[in-house]
């Protein structure tokens, strides 16, 4: 019901209530029969009259006269064919009535055949579009998930594994517990007194779509939202080894049994670190295990022992509000920072060129300095004023020099002309490198995982850029941005480039996006002291002041 709703273009508020009526029956521990015989299925978050009594009618009879009087308004095929962009509802009836499309491959069908440009209100351009956007959903990226939605799924089927009563634990394994930046299938490993009774308990999981293949100690499956899973079930005893096997990538566990054969020992032991201590080895954050030189640098002591975490920071970077497109005001930022126990934060809204996001004009970006100010004498969190400065084409800053000069912070960014060739936008940003402030490269490559690459230029020589002038780099937050990725956080690295692991925040909530960025930090083997942002605030102040002042 609501896929049909938001097809139709209307009633966008009632097809969002229908979408978190299905989330919370998807994410439902108790017994819905129960609920539905008592009448009690109101009681649930999210679930009036109308939701109780089409859940009620699907549940007891498989139909719903709702749904129905629904499907006849909307075209056929019309859920389907939505889900390709800019294809509402008008142009979807004008292609059935006018081809007979119904499904994605009729579509297609007809735009290769050069039938789509004849139907009025679209053309050759639209044709092409239509064309390119099927071929997009097919290829193997638009399966993944970002991390969001992959661990909100995760945390659901491991919560109801372990109110099974025989259940000792579960837990994630995998790319979600390596924290790859997007996952196309789930991995569980849960540990049992008797895991024939966990099975049937796993089985019976709320979000577990349908069960494709099924073995005695695992099963694979599809969940409620499309995302493969792959569960296994094991005697304690079993855990470790198998949770350990379930999160490295294939190089990482083949060259421990390599190393197990070499040494005649077995891979088992009680816990993880204790199966790399029979084999010689420190124990291996999951992070890390990506058979990218991590054993070979465990086994000569090289492995860092002190990657940044959580815990270890002391400053918010790079926070967006009211100003420009951010959700809430100075103060609300100011006073969820202080909740959070924090030492300080950056106010670093967006500048004149992102005039699409709000960006400050020089008379804004003063008015802000003075509710920093006021904001200030009533909160703990020390407010540091800043820019998220656009990286304008020709590789300079979007302020003039006097006003960049009073700021506390600037991260530099771009936000527009990704398309330049690599020679334009590495000279691009190795001008903006090379400027004598001090800045912070934010989400250096711009790129927006699953929908948008990085931009192309010759990486090495940006950083080499950035090592030799006043530059850190920034670990974004955002889980669709992540930037930059690991590997070019540990070139970064090796040239003695610091970091700031930031929340890119544009709401209170995104203050959270911590949660994301850490992983990625830890995955390009960043170590606590590497990162200007676990120092106090007087010394975060003295690394990243742009004029050199303290």
């Amino acid at each position: 019901m609501a896929g049909l709703l938001d097809a139709s273009g209307q009633e966008t508020f009632k097809a969002r209530a229908y979408a978190r009526g299905a989330e919370v029956l998807e994410r439902l521990d108790a017994d819905l029969g129960e609920l539905v015989d008592r009448r009690r299925l109101t009681t649930l978050p999210g679930i009036g009259p109308a939701l109780a009594a089409m859940i009620t009618d699907l549940y007891q009879t498989g139909r719903s006269p709702t749904l129905e009087e629904q499907r006849q308004r909307v075209p056929a095929g019309a859920l389907e064919l939505s889900r390709i962009p800019r294809l509402g509802l008008d142009k979807i009836a004008a292609l059935h009535a006018a081809l007979g499309v119904k499904t994605i491959e009729d579509l297609e069908a007809a735009c290769v055949a050069g039938r789509v440009r004849s139907v009025k209100g679209m053309g050759e351009k639209t044709e092409r579009r239509i064309l390119e956007a099927i071929r997009r959903m097919r290829e193997p990226e638009a399966q993944r998930v970002l991390l969001p939605e992959a661990l909100a799924v995760a945390d659901a089927m491991c919560a109801h594994f372990q109110k099974a009563p025989v259940t000792a634990s579960a837990e994630a394994a995998g790319d979600l517990r390596r924290w790859v930046e997007s996952v196309d299938e789930l991995s569980l490993i849960a540990a049992a007194d008797r895991p024939p009774d966990t099975m049937k308990h796993a089985l019976r999981a709320p979000l577990l779509a349908e069960v494709t293949a099924r073995a005695k100690e695992s099963f694979q499956g599809r969940l409620a939202n499309g995302l493969p899973v792959r569960v296994q079930v094991v005697p304690r005893s079993a855990y470790a080894p198998a949770l350990l096997r379930a999160t490295g990538s294939t190089a990482h566990v083949q060259h421990l049994e390599r190393l197990a054969r070499e040494r005649g020992v077995r891979l088992e032991g009680d816990s993880e670190a204790d199966i790399y201590h029979r084999l010689g080895l420190p124990f291996i954050p999951p992070e890390l295990r990506e058979g990218e030189g991590e054993i070979e640098a465990a086994m000569s002591g090289a492995l860092p022992t002190d990657l940044v975490t959580a815990g270890d920071l002391k400053g918010l970077v790079h926070c967006h509000t009211v100003y420009s497109d951010g959700q809430h005001t100075v103060e609300q930022m100011a006073q969820a920072a202080d909740t959070l126990g924090m030492e300080y934060m950056t106010i670093t809204d967006h500048s004149p060129a992102a005039a699409y996001a709000g960006g400050l004009t020089v008379d804004r970006l003063k008015a802000q300095w003075e509710e920093i100010a006021r904001v200030q004498e009533r909160v703990s969190v020390r407010l540091l004023r800043g820019t998220e400065s656009d990286i304008l084409a020709d590789g300079s800053l979007d302020y003039p020099d006097a006003i960049l000069e009073q700021l506390d912070v600037i991260i530099a960014s771009i936000h527009r002309r990704h398309r330049m060739d690599a020679n334009q936008m590495t000279e691009r940003l190795v001008r903006t490198m090379s400027l004598p402030c001090f800045k912070i490269w934010g989400h250096a490559l711009g790129r927006l995982i699953l929908s948008r690459p990085p931009v192309e230029c010759r990486v090495e020589e940006v950083l080499d850029a950035a090592a030799a002038g006043r530059a850190a780099v920034e670990i974004n937050g955002d889980p669709k941005r992540l930037d930059l990725a690991p590997r070019w956080l540990k070139a970064a690295r090796e040239r003695g480039i610091r970091f700031v692991v930031s929340t890119d925040a544009h709401s209170v909530g995104e203050l959270g996006n911590v949660r994301y960025g850490i992983p990625i930090a830890r995955r390009g083997w960043v170590r606590r002291d590497e990162v200007l942002n676990t120092r106090s605030a007087a010394e975060f102040v003295r690394s990243v002041a742009p004029t050199g002042r303290v």
